[in-house]
């Protein structure tokens, strides 16, 4: 059955953190994902590739989610294109669980956790949904993630009548 956990910094600049875990189905992802509030002070020191490696690695540490990431609401609705998917985001893990990973071009960094799976890091500076070179590049490295079957969620099978 799992658990679904969401928290918040109850701040009018909300920090959040959503943790879909054990869910081992599949209509619902085993996933972990921050979002960061938009401006603020917490947001500028939160927003460098080494604090994100060490949350994400310890959310995927401590939790075991088939996914986890960090990114921007906006850079995840320009890359979406299914409902039920693994979000690429600026820092993405991917569980080993979800398959192997493909070969991906500089500069992305990979970086194993442990045995549970690979952070990729899309960039060393933080990436918007502002800059259409970062959006171009995420969007590859999505289509990558893609053909090697590490994107698509199988969809429920439908009710039985």
């Amino acid at each position: 059955m799992g658990f679904r956990q969401s928290m918040w910094n109850a701040k009018k600049e909300a920090t959040d953190i959503n943790i879909h875990c054990g869910m081992y189905t599949s209509w619902a992802p085993n996933s972990c994902l921050l979002k960061v509030t938009r401006e603020s002070p917490i947001r500028e020191r939160l927003l460098s590739a080494s604090v994100l490696t060490g949350v994400l690695t310890a959310m995927a540490t401590a939790w075991d989610p088939d996914f986890a990431m960090a990114s921007s609401s906006e850079m995840v609705e320009l890359l979406e294109k299914q409902g039920f998917e693994v979000r690429v985001g600026w820092l993405t893990y991917l569980s080993r669980r979800r398959g192997r990973l493909p070969p991906l071009p500089a500069p992305v960094r990979i970086e194993p956790v442990g045995t549970l799976g690979w952070l990729l890091v899309l960039s060393p500076e933080p990436m918007t949904a502002s800059n259409p070179e970062h959006v171009a590049f995420s969007s590859r490295i999505r289509e990558l993630l893609d053909r090697a079957g590490l994107i698509a969620w199988p969809r429920p099978a439908p009710a039985a009548e």
